[in-house]
């Protein structure tokens, strides 16, 4: 029978555990003890490893460079001619007007034919050859005469057709423009009366910006922030539970690790939501084992490292997602648990081997 009864598995294992066993089970129902797990929450601590004090500074006295600006010639004014200023333009003109020029375009043949009679179609008598069952022995006695017609004879005769006839036609002479340059006048002379600004120099001294002083400095005091874990809610044994027999067997995570790393990828995480977090959800207190196994390529210590730190990254995927770390147990198993021949020295294919790279997990007793 592929299916055993838990309760049974239970009582062949230990006997104190027997007497807690459930009260008439039905055959065929597997059960698993869960329990209330402690509650801890995460308290933190500031406690301070220096106190704070005060600090005093003398700030010395700052002077600053002033610059002024000094006048040291008034303005004035001054006359000024400015002389008339000449500009020029282009001027466009016809040099040579346009006219027409013509073009002789001669007549043009094309190709044709005509066909005449040159002998009319006529018959005449012509004595033939003699019979050959003439029984005469003179071939004058069986000559015989026949009417033969023959036709008209005919001749083909190229001739020449009037294509185009001769034409003339205009072509545009175009006309030519000149340019010549023309002086004009832009602005005439003028006298103008011009500012002559003042003059002024920078002249710069040293001026007290601000005085000595004295500075009262407060250094904050050093915390320091810790964690600490507090148990919020005591938890214990409460009563077993009937869960789906297949649970209790190990059952396939299908996660396609990288080769030789422990991290979950976004892909796995969505397996591990999908697949268990539901069976943990419907199973509340129950215990799981995550078991994670490798191939045996590679040597049996480092697939033994490999196996529990995938089964860790499960188990801490879980606790994130708010499982209770105590109802999770993590065990690698490394190369020790083959599903098929291929352990060391034994030549497999990649399929082969892929079928002991695998995690599982079922429910177990506490």
């Amino acid at each position: 029978m592929k299916k055993i009864l838990f309760s049974l598995a239970v009582l062949t294992a230990s006997f104190s555990m027997a007497q807690d066993l459930p009260a008439n089970p039905e055959p065929g129902k597997c059960y698993v003890r869960c329990t209330t797990p402690d509650v801890y929450v995460n308290e933190t601590v500031t406690i301070t490893v220096k106190p704070g004090y005060k600090v005093l500074k003398t700030v010395p006295a700052t002077y600053k460079t002033v610059t002024e600006r000094v006048l040291v010639k008034e303005e004035s004014k001054k006359l000024r001619i400015v002389p008339e200023e000449w500009g020029s333009e282009k001027v466009s003109y016809v040099s040579k007007e346009g006219g027409n020029s013509l073009s002789v375009s001669p007549a043009s043949f094309g190709n044709a034919s005509q066909t005449i009679e040159v002998k009319p179609a006529y018959a005449q008598w012509e004595l033939g050859a003699s019979a050959p069952d003439c029984d005469s022995g003179n071939p004058d006695d069986c000559r015989y005469w026949c009417y033969k017609g023959y036709p008209a004879e005919f001749q083909t005769i190229e001739t020449a057709t009037l294509a185009n006839n001769a034409s003339t036609s205009k072509t545009a002479i175009p006309q030519k423009s000149g340019t010549y340059t023309k002086r004009i006048l832009v602005s005439p002379a003028k006298v103008v009366e011009e500012v002559v600004p003042a003059v002024y120099e920078e002249i710069t001294r040293t001026v007290l910006d601000k005085d000595a002083y004295a500075v009262e400095e407060a250094v904050a005091p050093v915390t320091k922030s810790y964690t600490k874990e507090v148990l919020k809610e005591k938890g214990g044994l409460t009563t077993w539970k009937e869960v789906e027999c297949e649970l209790v067997t190990y059952q396939a995570l299908p996660i396609n690790w990288d080769s030789g790393s422990a991290t979950l990828t976004a892909q796995a995480k969505t397996i591990i939501d999908t697949r268990l977090l539901p069976v943990l959800a419907q199973n509340e207190g129950a215990k799981v084992e995550l078991a994670s196994h490798t191939d045996a390529q590679g040597s049996a210590s480092s697939n033994q490292d490999l196996s529990e730190r995938r089964a860790k990254a499960v188990a801490q995927y879980l606790i994130s997602k708010g499982i209770n770390s105590s109802l999770l147990v993590a065990n690698g198993y490394g190369e020790t648990k083959l599903k098929n021949r291929c352990k060391d020295g034994v030549s497999c294919t990649s399929r082969e081997h892929a079928v002991n790279r695998r995690t599982e997990f079922r429910l177990i007793n506490n």
